[in-house]
């Protein structure tokens, strides 16, 4: 990992007398303001108030990559972090390939989970809990749970719940560009779960939110022959989509019953 950091932070004395600072020193290196840094960054974490993210932003001419903007003093309005535990915050954000799940854990109770997209509450997940999966995790663990199978290139969000209590609550697909928001309901008997892929499963208690948008860096893979043919041949092959034996067609049952008819008639002589 490189760590791309201004030239007044390089030049700092007290970093450079820091023995900590010594084991990671080749992995940091400056920049030059004008320079395009589109290419080189992946995850941007801004240290002052908006207008240092601001400029920031003003480094790429292209895309943004994600910022996590941390509030040094003042409570800006595009810094919405604080420093205090900056450690932890920045574990906390994780990118998904497949799904992210929310359910009740070892709890015997429903889990109770309030939806919210772009800001607007959507309903309360009662049941064993909810899936929310990228087209490319729509055939993973939400098809298994009833949910479609999106196509790659498709840009969408699958909404997948878990044994719902509630015969009408159906897989729903919204638009990849909006913010989903899952938190523990304030009536809830018991707090809920998270995991990420499968991975990082940790506790949300009530007032605790995880919010779910799509990222602007696909995951690239080259292909066999193409993406539709690609596709196709992974569902029959992995998940025998559609595999069944095929209807017989009215002249097969026509010779079924004459050969039968056959064979009766060779008996009786």
């Amino acid at each position: 990992m490189t760590v791309f950091v201004e030239l007044s932070v390089m030049d700092d004395v007290h970093l450079k007398n820091n023995p900590l600072f010594f084991p990671i020193r080749d992995k940091v290196q400056t920049f030059r303001d004008g320079k395009d840094l589109t290419d080189k960054v992946d995850f941007i974490v801004c240290l002052g108030g908006d207008g240092t993210l601001l400029y920031a932003s003003s480094l790429f001419q292209e895309s943004v990559p994600p910022v996590m903007a941390f509030h040094m003093g003042s409570l800006g309005f595009l810094t919405p972090f604080e420093f205090d535990d900056f450690q932890q915050q920045i574990n906390d954000v994780l990118k998904v390939l497949n799904e992210m799940v929310v359910d009740r854990g070892p709890s015997p109770y429903l889990s109770n989970v309030d939806l919210y997209i772009d800001s607007k509450h959507i309903t309360t997940v009662q049941g064993d809990g909810l899936i929310v999966s990228t087209p490319t995790g729509s055939t993973a663990y939400a098809v298994a749970a009833g949910a479609s199978m999106i196509h790659p290139s498709v840009p969408a969000i699958m909404i997948t719940p878990i044994c719902p209590h509630s015969l009408s609550f159906r897989p729903i697909v919204v638009p990849a560009g909006v913010e989903l928001r899952i938190c523990v309901s304030p009536d809830s008997r018991n707090s809920a779960w998270v995991s990420f892929d499968g991975r990082n499963r940790q506790e949300i208690k009530v007032g605790d939110s995880v919010r779910v948008t799509t990222s602007i860096y696909p995951v690239p893979s080259i292909c066999s022959e193409d993406q539709i043919t690609d596709w196709f041949d992974s569902l029959a092959e992995c998940l025998h989509w559609n595999v069944r034996q095929r209807q017989k067609h009215f002249d097969e049952y026509s010779d079924l019953i004459h050969s039968s008819s056959s064979s009766v008639s060779s008996l009786d002589k």
